[in-house]
């Protein structure tokens, strides 16, 4: 390696930016103004700006003026850059497919930034655009004044620590199928877009959480001001799950401090203060809330947007989608302008589609609210050791059963531990063991078990059981001590017996696919035998490579010859789950089923025009598999056109289309395709 010492400055000063192409270690002269770019093309490599700043052609209030990118990276590892500039550009540095980069003290402010732009997510512009970066340190930089601060895309296992990314007009952190982050320390305020009087905050957040971006740690960022603090959105099904938020302080959001869709999500000792909601979770399943303050949210003289019919605003609050199996111990929810908790199941069907189901609430202090704790439509809510105090309308249940009031002893201080050891897939018909005998009390006090199978109760440490139906199962254990409580679950899958699947053991040389719009002939269907079975021992995979983004039908067999005889049969029946990177995910109604035969096709679809993969039979089918099941006279929920003259005893192929919004290609699974 060698060093470079840029002394020329005069020269890239002019009207037009010039391109430096880094090779090798680069020292830029101190505190220049560089009409120019950098690219670098070098792996380990060390750019110190000392203090200079790379001009862009943007002009502030004129966004289209913003153009290029002030420093790129494709495929480059090890670099290092520190103390440089980058203002002007529409995106300061971007960077892709990369590892074990260096970014310090670095200031990516006054980049694109469209303060006054509508809703939408807009363009990956601004300041850091990561892509694909791995194992990566961001420190001590700042990106002030741009559309989005920091943009993670496809990036794993890297550390952001105490940063400046605040006062961006659309998201100061967006994250998109990123894991094992830790993002430490850092100022991520004011993500926020909103014009004098309106209502809402159009898409902006100071943090968005979307796509399966799993399992990263949040702890000590300053996250107030935003239009909301937290969002994990689930637009398009594929949920994030697996994070934890420690010590946050997400107050003073327009909308929701904390919003999230997404199940198994942690929250411990955070601030959520002065929003029009503190915590609103809904389609959150398995969340843990420990320690959280969520205080003078909804007041009139604050933040008070989109007020639900019942309680108004809240500090917590679980409604417009199910929350199953979760605990919320030892929070302050205080001078909310209407309830300190709220659960909700589903109003338009009193509950009956689906309820708040399992959940522990404990040692929290609700005072100073309109309503403790406001319940509708739940099963099984545990409540102990809780503080009520002056909240002049108490506690509200409608349409809540198995609420469990334990005998109150302030002097418990530690909950029971409970441990489930079980399988997560059964077959119908054969029995299956579960066992709790590994939960443990806090001292020498006894347990009591709770265990609720789908199809019976149960209340011994070890259950034996023999599912009677295939399907979804919420399996839930709760134990306690008679006073404190913890719960276990496991959601079950149960299959039935299947002799021989149609494609989905081991086929996936023999599918083949019909690309709708591919113009090129370039685009196709990529089918791969996995191990991640529901039923037997492998499952189907296939993706898109190249989706024009219209219609893609999966067809088994390719050669359109199979010779099947239906006629016996009452339905076809398969297991199927999904990932769409694709913010609005599926649309129009599908899975769209057709059966090939010699004298036509018999084409099946959700007759009120649902999407199986959008709007999906449980919310854990979101992230599981679910099943689908067509009776084949076109009775129910399916629609068969035509409804004859095609005969069933001779069906050649079966072919599943599926059709998304946007242009990345989504992940299908099938698997234990039967005609039964």
């Amino acid at each position: 390696m060698h060093t470079v010492c840029l002394l020329l400055a005069s020269l890239l000063t002019t009207a037009t930016a010039e391109e430096i192409v880094v090779t090798g270690d680069l020292t830029l002269e101190k505190n220049a103004q560089l009409r120019a770019n950098l690219v670098i093309r070098a792996d380990y490599v060390t750019i110190d700006g000392n203090g200079a700043t790379l001009l862009g052609p943007g002009q502030p209030g004129k966004p289209d003026t913003f153009q290029g990118y002030g420093i790129v990276a494709d495929g480059c590892r090890g670099v290092t850059l520190r103390n440089i500039k980058v203002k002007g550009f529409a995106a300061a540095l971007v960077v892709s497919d990369g590892d074990h980069w260096l970014v310090e003290g670095c200031d990516f402010s006054d980049n694109y930034h469209v303060p006054e732009a509508g809703w939408g997510n807009g363009p990956r512009q601004g300041g850091l655009i990561l892509t694909r970066v791995r194992q990566s340190v961001f420190r001590d930089n700042r990106a002030n004044r741009v559309w989005n601060g920091l943009d993670l895309d496809q990036c794993s296992d890297n550390l952001v620590l105490d940063n400046d990314f605040s006062h961006c007009s659309n998201v100061c952190l967006k994250m998109a199928t990123s894991t094992r982050n830790q993002i430490l320390d850092n100022n991520l305020s004011y993500g926020l877009r909103i014009s004098p009087g309106e209502v809402h905050a159009r898409d902006s957040t100071c943090v968005l959480i979307e796509s399966g971006s799993d399992d990263n740690l949040f702890r000590g960022n300053d996250i107030t001001h935003g239009g909301d603090g937290v969002f994990i959105r689930v637009l398009n099904g594929w949920v994030s799950t697996g994070n934890t938020f420690i010590e946050n302080d997400c107050s003073y959001a327009n909308n929701n401090c904390f919003e999230a869709w997404s199940p198994g999500n942690t929250f411990i000792r955070n601030k959520a203060n002065h929003g029009s909601y503190g915590f609103w979770l809904g389609g959150s399943d398995q969340t843990v809330l420990v320690g959280n303050e969520a205080a003078y949210n909804g007041m009139p003289d604050g933040f008070h947007n989109a007020p639900e019919a019942g309680f108004s605003h809240g500090g917590i609050v679980f409604v417009s989608g199910s929350s199953s199996h979760s605990k919320i111990v030892g929070n302050h929810c205080h001078h909310n302008h209407g309830a300190g908790i709220v659960f909700r199941g589903d109003v338009p069907t009193k509950g009956k589609r689906w309820r708040t189901f399992h959940w522990i609430v404990q040692q929290n202090c609700i005072e100073n609210n309109q309503w403790g704790i406001y319940g509708l439509y739940g099963d099984w809510i545990y409540l102990a050791n809780n503080t009520l105090r002056d909240n002049p309308k108490g506690n509200y249940f409608e349409g809540v059963t198995n609420l469990i009031q334990a005998e109150d002893d302030l002097d418990m201080a530690l909950p029971p531990r409970a441990v489930l050891a079980a399988p997560a897939v059964a077959t119908v018909g054969h029995r299956v063991t579960l066992d709790a005998s590994g939960s443990r009390a806090a001292g020498d006090r006894s347990l009591r078990y709770r265990w609720d199978l789908g199809e019976r109760i149960c209340e011994t440490p070890v259950v034996e059981h023999v599912f009677t139906k295939p399907g979804f199962y919420r399996v839930g254990l709760t134990v306690d001590d008679g006073v404190l409580a913890d719960l276990a679950f496991r959601d079950f899958l149960v299959v039935g017996e299947v002799k021989s699947e149609l494609g989905t053991e081991g086929d996936a040389g023999q599918w083949g696919s019909v690309i709708e719009g591919d113009a090129t002939g370039k685009a196709k269907l990529v089918f791969a035998d996995v191990r991640d079975a529901a039923v037997g021992r492998s499952a189907l995979r296939f993706s898109p490579d190249v989706y024009p983004g219209l219609d893609v039908t999966a067809v088994f067999p390719a050669t359109r010859d199979a010779g099947w005889d239906f006629s016996g049969c009452r339905q076809l029946a398969f297991w199927i789950k999904f990932q769409n990177p694709n913010t609005a995910g599926f649309q129009d109604a599908g899975p769209v089923v057709t059966l090939e035969g010699p004298n036509g096709r018999i084409v099946y679809t959700p007759a009120d025009g649902r999407n199986f993969l959008r709007d999906t039979a449980e919310s854990e089918s979101r992230w599981m598999w679910q099943q689908v099941v067509i009776p084949l006279d076109g009775n129910g929920p399916w629609k068969r056109e035509p409804a004859g003259n095609v005969d069933l005893e001779r069906i050649d192929a079966i072919g599943l289309s599926f059709d998304s919004w946007e242009a990345e290609p989504f992940t299908i699974w099938l698997d234990g395709m039967t005609c039964q």
